[in-house]
C-alpha cells in the first residue's frame, strides 16, 4: 500500500543545538540538561511511500548518528545494503551537504541536486569518494516531474535565497530565487509534504504549493530578523542570511497564516527561543497553529 511517511531526522540548523562552542540563553538550558531545550541535530528529512525505500532530503553532517537513531534506515539484511536508496539536495551549503561523504563505503543510491548544485559539489575534490559507477548523479530542472525509489514523485522548485556561504562574495544577493536554493514538493497517492529549509521570502508560486500541501516543513531559523545581533552571536541579520524571520512584518507566521495544511518549523537556529518548551515564542507559534519539530518525530500520511 502507497502511503506517504516521513522521519525529521534533524532539525536544528547549521551546528545543531546546542551549537558546539555557544553559550546563548537557549544553548546553556541544553547544555544543563534542562528538559525544556532538548537538543537537536542539523536538518535532514527522510521519505518514503512504501515503508522500505527511503529517500533523503538534504545529508547533514550529523547522517551517522542520524541513522542509528532511526530504525527505519537500518541495513535490514545481507552483509551490506541499505534502504536509503536517493538523496535530494535543496542546495550545497555545508549542513545540507557534507554527510554524503558519510554514504561513501561504495554503497549504491541516486543523488538529485540543480546543475548548480551538483556543480559546487564537482568543485570539491573531497566529493570524488563517491564513486560515479554507484552514486549516480540526476540534474533536475526545477519543476520538472521526479519519480523516486518508494514509490514517491517529487518536484524541485525555486525559493528565494543566496548562494552558499562559502561561494558568497562580497555582497551576495540574498533573496534571489534561483536553483542554487530550492525546495521540495513530494508525493505518494493523494497525499503531499512541501519542505522548504531556507527562504528568505514567499513568492505566489510557492504559496500556491503550499495551499494544496498537507503537510509543511518550513524555515524556521531566526524568531526576529535581528536575533544574532541582538544576542551578540553574530554579525548579520536573518534575510542578510537568505533566511525571513518567522515573526514581525513580512514573517513567515504572517505571512503563512491561510495555508491550512499542517505546519512545522524545522531549521531553528540555536538562538531561537522556540527551541524552548513553554516560551512566549514557542506559545506565540503554537497558537497560530504551528508545530516546532524535533528529531526523530515522524509524519504519517
Amino acid at each position: 500500500m502507497t502511503r506517504l511517511a516521513a522521519i525529521v531526522l534533524g532539525s536544528a540548523a547549521g551546528g545543531g543545538f546546542p551549537q558546539w562552542n555557544c553559550r546563548c540563553p537557549t544553548c546553556r538550558l541544553a547544555w544543563a540538561g534542562d528538559a525544556r531545550a532538548r537538543p537537536r541535530t542539523q536538518t535532514s528529512l527522510a521519505v518514503t511511500g512504501d515503508g522500505e525505500s527511503w529517500v533523503l532530503i538534504n545529508a547533514a553532517p550529523d547522517l551517522p548518528q542520524q541513522v542509528r537513531q532511526s530504525p527505519a534506515l537500518h541495513p535490514a539484511s545481507g552483509t551490506r545494503g541499505s534502504p536509503i536508496k536517493a538523496v535530494i539536495l535543496t542546495g550545497a551549503e555545508i549542513d545540507q551537504a557534507a554527510g554524503l561523504l558519510s554514504l561513501r563505503e561504495r554503497e549504491s543510491f541516486s543523488l538529485y541536486a540543480t546543475a548548480a548544485t551538483h556543480a559546487a559539489l564537482a568543485g570539491n575534490a573531497m566529493f570524488a569518494a563517491l564513486v560515479p559507477d554507484l552514486v549516480l548523479r540526476h540534474v533536475v530542472l526545477p519543476g520538472e516531474p521526479i519519480t523516486l525509489p518508494g514509490r514517491l514523485q517529487a518536484q524541485l522548485f525555486m525559493v528565494p535565497g543566496k548562494v552558499p556561504l562559502y561561494l558568497e562574495a562580497d555582497d551576495p544577493e540574498t533573496a534571489v530565487e534561483s536553483a542554487v536554493n530550492v525546495g521540495v514538493e513530494l508525493a505518494a497517492a493523494d497525499a503531499r509534504i512541501v519542505f522548504i529549509p531556507g527562504a528568505a521570502a514567499i513568492t505566489t508560486a510557492m504559496m500556491e504549493r503550499l495551499g494544496r500541501a498537507d503537510v509543511v516543513f518550513f524555515d524556521g531559523t531566526l524568531f526576529r530578523d535581528d536575533e544574532m545581533l541582538a544576542s551578540g552571536t553574530g554579525s548579520k541579520t536573518g534575510r542578510r542570511m537568505g533566511h525571513m524571520p518567522i515573526a514581525g512584518e513580512g514573517g513567515s507566521l504572517a505571512t503563512l497564516e491561510a495555508v491550512r495544511g499542517r505546519r512545522i518549523y524545522l531549521h531553528i537556529n540555536n538562538t531561537n527561543p522556540i527551541l524552548i518548551d513553554g516560551s512566549p515564542e514557542r506559545r506565540e507559534v503554537e497558537r497560530h497553529g504551528w508545530e516546532v519539530a524535533e528529531d526523530a518525530m515522524k509524519v504519517l500520511l
